[in-house]
């Protein structure tokens, strides 16, 4: 029952984990949130008109039919509450209250890195890409991308290609893979590693959930490495999200003014040729997770 009401909070509602902390900060219990009026709602901060009146509105029954639907079509979810919610991602502010993904969620994944970079690659930067996630999963890293065409999708490919275990992270629904050029790829990702998102399985996309999930491709890693990005791009607002979360930023050095933007902003570097492997891997090793950049200060959520 208890899924049921992050379920019903987090996709009926649109509830992000801010806005629950301080319900639950308020109210105890999701089943007391669920059962407030609006006006007593609406005194929670951060909690308007609309919000109060979503949640107050929310159809448990249907919400509960919905939840049955996805998981016989092989969708699952896992919330704050559940062992099997990555454990990296929870130690951020915006963690989501709800994953929905396909195939299976591991301790490991812990040992994360994502790999990241611009729609349009070029050809170096594509290979680059692909050999990096290769070598990086040989030696036991768990690659993270986004299922964008270009980088991204180099990234999950080469860890693919080795064996390797590999996370997109969705600005869609699980269930309407963006782009559709990447449907084959994500059941191929699904088969061995996830495929997931914070919006319902069935869920179109927006810029605003695109942006939206580069925070959750960085709050799933210990470092972030860009291979070729512009200034203004998805893949530096991802870089962007990680050093919010405390996490390490590396930077290709040498084949985009986007890597070299981050690269004065402190990334680390990574020279374009001639990597030594293992010594990128034990740098990624030696990274640890600093307290993220509070931009307000969010109460300790109660479990």
């Amino acid at each position: 029952m208890s899924r049921l009401y992050w379920v019903a909070l987090a996709t009926a509602a649109g509830v992000g984990g801010r806005t629950i902390t301080r319900l639950l900060q308020r109210f105890g219990s999701l089943e007391e949130v669920l059962a407030a009026t609006p006006a007593a709602l609406q005194a929670v901060p951060g909690v308007g008109p609309q919000t109060a009146e979503a949640i107050a509105c929310v159809d448990l029954p249907a919400v509960e039919v919905q939840l049955a639907g996805w998981e016989a079509a092989g969708i699952r979810c896992v919330t704050w509450e559940d062992a099997a919610y990555p454990r990296v991602l929870l130690r951020t502010p915006d963690a989501p209250p709800v994953l929905f993904y396909r195939g299976d969620l591991r301790p490991e994944d812990d040992r994360a890195v994502a790999i990241v970079g611009t729609r349009q690659p070029n050809r170096r930067s594509e290979a680059l890409a692909r050999q990096m996630a290769a070598e990086l999963a040989r030696r036991g890293w768990v690659i993270v991308s986004g299922l964008a065409l270009g980088i991204d999708m180099a990234a999950h490919r080469g860890a693919l290609e080795v064996g390797g275990r590999t996370l997109a992270v969705l600005g869609s629904g699980v269930q309407n893979v963006y782009p559709r050029r990447g449907v084959a790829l994500a059941a191929q990702i699904a088969a061995s590693g996830v495929v997931l998102s914070e919006q319902p399985p069935g869920a179109g996309v927006s810029r605003q959930t695109l942006i939206a999930r580069n925070r959750i491709t960085s709050g799933l890693c210990r470092a972030v490495i860009v291979v070729e990005s512009q200034a203004d791009s998805g893949s530096a607002n991802t870089a962007r999200w990680a050093w919010k979360q405390g996490r390490a930023v590396f930077a290709v050095s040498g084949l985009a003014a986007g890597n070299e933007a981050l690269l004065e902003q402190g990334a680390e570097p990574v020279l374009a040729g001639g990597i030594d492997w293992d010594d990128l891997a034990a740098r990624l090793s030696d990274v640890e997770i600093r307290p993220p950049v509070e931009e307000e200060p969010v109460q300790p959520r109660l479990f």
